[in-house]
């Protein structure tokens, strides 16, 4: 790695570059040399078997590697991490190379038998579980310290020393996709088989439970306008749409398991076995041997990993709610402020001052959320998980647990506390358009704005560099290295979470929550596919067989609509009227419908 490679030197015709490595600037030649050894290093010595080269630039710049691999070795690859692909008999069986031959469209000469994104995972994977064996630290770099078992790729991120890992777009498939996911206005269903094969099969069942969720959510709007326009004034008449609204958020859920695993069956992913998941980069402890795959990996204690949950993760996440509900309180006394005011001075001013309240307690909210986020994510890893599906388990309660307190308590005190409808209406209906379009501009009109400024900066640069190469892989490789870095589907699925709640719990006394509802994710189906193919990096493509803990997540939220909607419908005068003389029978009655 001593002397550097010119650009035209760099690639030959059987090098197809499918991941870049960016290592920092000033990176001393000892460790890229230890670091490129180790890639290309065979199975049997600790190494991945993967091809590098360096992309060198105009101005000799060494920072930047580009990964590849040979076609046996990802096909090597496809049965190590158990990609479940079609026989030629169309049933679906884990690959595995010796029965190779029985799998359909495969051919010894035909590269294209994995997608790319799966081409890309397989490297990732390689990648991620190199750890260190024998090393004490990082050539080069004392201070990195290196213990058996710890992820080599982990350290050099936490020193500094690796900037980032990325797939390649592949420009032409991202192109026709594009095309046909929005490059034109449609009524119609999204190519979800492309985008799994382009973006891998977690982001395309994201997009594809938005768009059954939108479809689902048709019914409720439907109703909803009716029933608002002609008892718009009347909070009380809302028993049949609690009754409806009850069932609609049972219902979907169950046909959704199905269409889910429709998919992920014709996807090869429903099949995939859970032993062949892998240890998270972040897990770290003594490396041991794996009694069930025999694998050497690292091990941690589990009374540890408890110790760190109950003794700090859980006290610091009650803190955390016992603030979210001191700030409603300031919330409620804002709002008995505002209506004061407004008794005092009824004027078209003091009726807009009577908003002013839930607006900024929705915004608070948001803030609250985003900065509880990042705490959760630090304290999630310091507890050291060992697989990345426990980690996100966690991660995900801690989030959920602050977010439903944090944006539904003040609902909940409204309705079962003040039993005030007409503030419920309203607070509901700030909170819900207000988070909409503070989520709309954040995620995606805010990031693709500046990332279309970033990149006419980056291509007048490229245009200025006068050389008689072909800089079309530098080009895409420097403007994809400042693109934003996609981190998951994990905020998507909450925004989605939070609006299931605001529809499914109170829409009873605000229908127009169900119409709000769907022109948000009609935007944000386009405005997602916009951020996905033009601000962000492609993420790594990762398989799953479903939404994951989201499934509970949402049918925990059902579980939670059914009993308010049977609450509501039992405070209503209509159903109060058919107890008159013991409310006993009412509670009793109340309990069993639910």
């Amino acid at each position: 790695m001593e002397e550097s490679l010119s650009f035209l030197d760099t690639f030959d015709s059987n090098f197809r570059p499918l991941v870049v490595i960016e290592l920092a600037k000033g990176t001393k030649k000892e460790t890229i040399a230890w670091f490129t050894r180790r890639i290309v290093d065979k199975k049997a010595n600790g190494g991945a078997q993967l091809l590098v080269k360096p992309l060198v630039t105009e101005n000799g710049d060494e920072n930047i590697y580009l990964v590849g691999a040979s076609h046996l070795r990802l096909l090597l690859g496809a049965e190590t991490v158990g990609l479940v692909k079609e026989c030629n008999d169309n049933s679906m069986r884990a690959f595995t190379y010796s029965s190779r031959k029985t799998f359909k469209d495969f051919a010894d000469d035909n590269h294209n038998f994995l997608t790319m994104s799966e081409c890309q995972y397989i490297i990732k994977h390689e990648l991620e579980n190199l750890r260190a064996k024998e090393e004490k630290m990082i050539p080069g770099y004392p201070q990195a310290k290196l213990y058996p078992g710890k992820s080599i790729v982990r350290r050099l991120l936490t020193n500094g020393i690796l900037v980032q890992i990325f797939p390649l777009h592949d420009r032409e498939e991202l192109k026709k996709l594009r095309h046909s996911w929005y490059g034109r206005v449609k009524v119609g269903y999204q190519p979800l088989d492309e985008i799994r094969c382009y973006f891998g099969e977690t982001i395309a069942l994201y997009f594809g439970f938005l768009e059954y969720f939108t479809f689902a959510l048709i019914p409720m709007a439907v109703i909803g306008i009716p029933y608002y326009v002609f008892a718009w004034e009347d909070y009380d008449k809302y028993v049949m749409f609690a009754t409806f609204n009850l069932l609609w958020s049972t219902v979907i859920l169950e046909v959704w398991k199905r269409i889910c695993a429709i998919m992920t069956y014709h996807w090869g992913t429903l099949l995939m076995k859970r032993q062949f998941e892998e240890p998270r980069p972040g897990f770290h402890g003594v490396l041991g041997i794996n009694p069930i795959t025999g694998r050497e990996e690292p091990v941690y204690s589990s009374i540890k990993r408890q110790i760190r949950i109950y003794l700090v993760s859980l006290p610091f996440v009650c803190l955390c709610l016992y603030f979210s509900l001191y700030v409603m309180m300031i919330y409620f006394d804002l709002e008995q402020w505002a209506l004061d005011y407004h008794e005092e001075n009824e004027s078209t001013f003091s009726n807009l001052m009577l908003f002013v309240p839930s607006i900024i307690y929705a915004v608070v909210i948001e803030i609250m959320n985003r900065i509880y986020r990042y705490a959760a994510e630090f304290l999630t890893s310091w507890e050291n998980h060992r697989l990345e599906s426990s980690y996100q388990n966690h991660l995900i309660l801690k989030v959920l647990v602050f977010n439903f307190l944090n944006c539904f308590a003040s609902l909940f005190y409204i309705a079962f506390v003040l039993f005030d409808m007409k503030l419920l209406r309203q607070s509901l209906a700030t909170l819900l358009i207000t988070s909409q379009i503070l989520n709309q501009f954040a995620e995606s009109l805010l990031p693709y704005w500046l990332q279309k400024r970033h990149n006419k900066r980056m291509k007048k640069r490229m245009c200025s560099v006068k050389t008689d190469t072909d800089l079309s892989l530098v080009e895409q490789v420097n403007l994809e290295k400042e693109m934003g870095t996609y981190f998951g589907t994990f905020d998507d699925y909450l925004e989605l979470f939070l609006q299931f709640g605001y529809v499914s719990l109170f829409s009873c006394v605000y229908p127009l929550a169900a119409v709000f509802a769907v022109l948000n994710n009609i935007t944000e189906i386009y405005s997602d596919a916009l951020k996905m193919c033009r601000v962000y990096k492609r993420p790594f493509a990762e398989p799953t067989a479903n939404i994951g803990v989201w499934q509970l997540a949402f049918e925990t939220m059902s579980v939670i609509s059914v009993v308010t909607n049977c609450v509501l419908i039992g405070m209503s005068p209509q159903v109060n009227a058919l107890f008159p003389d013991s409310k006993t029978d009412l509670i009793l009655t109340v309990a069993l419908v639910e």
